[in-house]
């Protein structure tokens, strides 16, 4: 499992429902799409739930990585963001591990991102464990669809994303995000629990 993720910011008066209506007709494209275990097309929203900007930020989990270089460089989507938008950075990460919740069978609503340092004096092999064990936990909260880890090996940073059945207050320690979309066409591929 590899999980990626860019944040296309916007203008503070950028009329939201632009990127509403993108979805709406477009997001479907990737319903099908070989190697793509979800992507979760993924909205901040200046003024609500906490947010103070605009941001299209999609969350995706691959199954494989020849899926995920397709849709990149090999002409599987990509090119259209960065057509419309520029091309933004992308953040990828390792994946470490995946639980589905007791709200899998709903269509989500919401998501949260935390990520956490692992300081350097922590071997991030015991930093990972105590996160997978963390992660099974959090997984089995009311209004969970699914939960996944990533490790950032590059800036040692833990990475836990959920997708929630309905709107969720994130903490200052989570950024929250609304779903327009979410496509999920080899999330079966994507085994639960520790991913090596």
């Amino acid at each position: 499992m590899h999980a990626m993720q860019y944040e296309i910011g916007l203008p503070a008066d950028y009329d939201m429902g632009i990127i509403r209506e993108r979805v709406a007709t477009r997001g479907h494209a990737l319903d099908g799409y070989a190697g793509l275990g979800l992507k979760a097309y993924l909205v901040r929203e200046r003024g609500v739930d906490g947010s103070t900007v605009n941001q299209y930020s999609p969350f995706y989990l691959w199954s494989s990585l020849t899926g995920m270089n397709g849709f990149l460089w090999g002409g599987g989507g990509f090119q259209n963001i960065v057509r419309d938008f520029g091309r933004p950075v992308i953040r990828h990460w390792i994946g470490a591990g995946y639980e589905r919740g007791p709200s899998s069978e709903t269509v989500p609503r919401a998501a949260s991102r935390r990520t956490d340092p692992i300081p350097a004096d922590t071997d991030p092999a015991t930093a990972v464990e105590r996160a997978l064990a963390e992660l099974r936990r959090h997984s089995g909260m009311a209004g969970v669809h699914s939960a996944a880890l990533a490790v950032d090996p590059r800036h040692w940073e833990l990475v836990r994303f959920t997708l929630w059945e309905h709107e969720v207050a994130a903490d200052e320690e989570e950024t929250a995000y609304r779903v327009l979309h979410l496509s999920t066409p080899h999330l079966g591929d994507i085994t639960t629990g520790r991913h090596w």
